[in-house]
């Protein structure tokens, strides 16, 4: 079974159960002071803690998204992922109808990096219903490591954009669902690493090339957005700050300012201390021209970390640039304060978007 499926969570949650109760029934018939009996009260009491914490930890792993599989967890993917090079083109791997449009799975080539990514399309009712229209595009993305499908089955991307179309909240609008670490297990927090993979670069040139050239998306910087929560959220700000001349506005949803350098990342600069410097929003508002962008960033005043920076990083915006908060009383960094703030931040994306 997979590490994330319901079946799994439910099989552990009944061992669980049930080792609780042969623990009960058999109890008095090791109650003797042998070793056996000693032993016995060991393993059985062992077994319980064992298989109750395994199911909460699935529980948890699943709602938060921390492994996506066995070999994520247990540490056996490559320590560097094969790069795939393009040479058809987007892949469609599947299609499936949903209320208020389609999703497609999708392999997302990059001919400029040579990197690859799987991605889910949401095409909104409207894209087939004139086949000579253009849409607007909103990239969104993961944390770290991330699952894309968290953002159909806990952020409910698809269905709340749907229903925003519906109630002519925004203009029918296509996204296109990711993570940010194309090169797992490794997170990249979207720099162009010298000598390594040009992440940047391939959310900025590559993923908009492919939607372009395989769907009628609008190639403006007009026309596309980012979204993205913690890691997700730092990416979005970065590259719409970055790349003025693809994206016009971007949302952030719990994200940080600055790159995280830790165990997962590895050394991402390579002691080029300028490009370290431009990935630094704060450094970037302070020391170059701000970039014609809107953006949205929330946070929490109790409950989030990053709420102090946030603030932060809200005084040191200026023209042109423009933002706007979300700040809640209380949150946390989860999805459960994202689905809080989604209702307002993502029609608020949407109505940035022009064709």
């Amino acid at each position: 079974m997979e590490l994330t499926s319901r079946g799994l969570m439910l099989a552990v949650a009944a061992l669980a159960v049930a080792a609780l109760a042969a623990t009960v029934w058999l109890w008095p018939r090791l109650s003797a002071r042998s070793v056996g009996a000693v032993l016995g009260r060991v393993g059985v009491l062992g077994l319980c803690q064992v298989l109750t914490l395994a199911a909460i930890g699935l529980v948890v792993n699943t709602y938060f998204g921390f492994y996506g599989s066995w070999a994520d967890l247990l540490g056996t993917e490559p320590a560097t992922v094969p790069i795939t090079v393009a040479t058809s083109g987007l892949q469609v791997l599947s299609s499936r109808a949903v209320p208020g449009g389609r999703i497609e799975q999708v392999i997302m080539p990059g001919p400029a990096t040579r990197l690859s990514e799987e991605a889910y399309v949401f095409l909104p009712s409207a894209y087939f219903k004139d086949p000579q229209r253009r849409f607007p595009a909103i990239l969104a993305l993961t944390g770290y490591p991330g699952d894309p499908r968290n953002l159909m089955t806990r952020l409910d991307l698809p269905g709340r954009m749907a229903h925003a179309i519906s109630l002519r909240q925004v203009k029918p609008a296509i996204l296109v669902m990711m993570r940010p670490s194309v090169v797992l297990p490794r997170d990249t927090e979207c720099v162009d690493v010298p000598g390594g993979p040009q992440v940047q670069t391939y959310f900025a040139r590559d993923v908009k090339a492919d939607m372009i050239a395989h769907y009628r998306v609008a190639a403006g910087r007009d026309s596309w957005g980012i979204l993205g929560g913690s890691t997700g959220g730092y990416c979005a700000l970065k590259l719409a700050m970055s790349h003025p001349d693809e994206f016009s506005a971007a949302v952030s949803l719990s994200g940080y300012f600055k790159t995280i350098i830790d165990g997962t990342t590895g050394d991402l600069f390579h002691g080029d201390k300028a490009l370290e410097q431009r990935n630094d929003l704060m450094w970037r508002l302070a020391h170059l021209p701000a970039p014609p962008v809107s953006v949205l960033v929330t946070s929490s005043k109790k409950g989030e970390r990053e709420y102090p920076e946030t603030v932060r990083f809200l005084a040191a915006v200026r023209p042109p640039m423009q933002a706007s908060s979300l700040i809640l009383p209380s949150g946390g960094h989860n999805f459960n304060t994202w689905n809080r703030e989604l209702p307002q931040a993502l029609p608020w994306l949407a109505q940035q978007l022009t064709v």
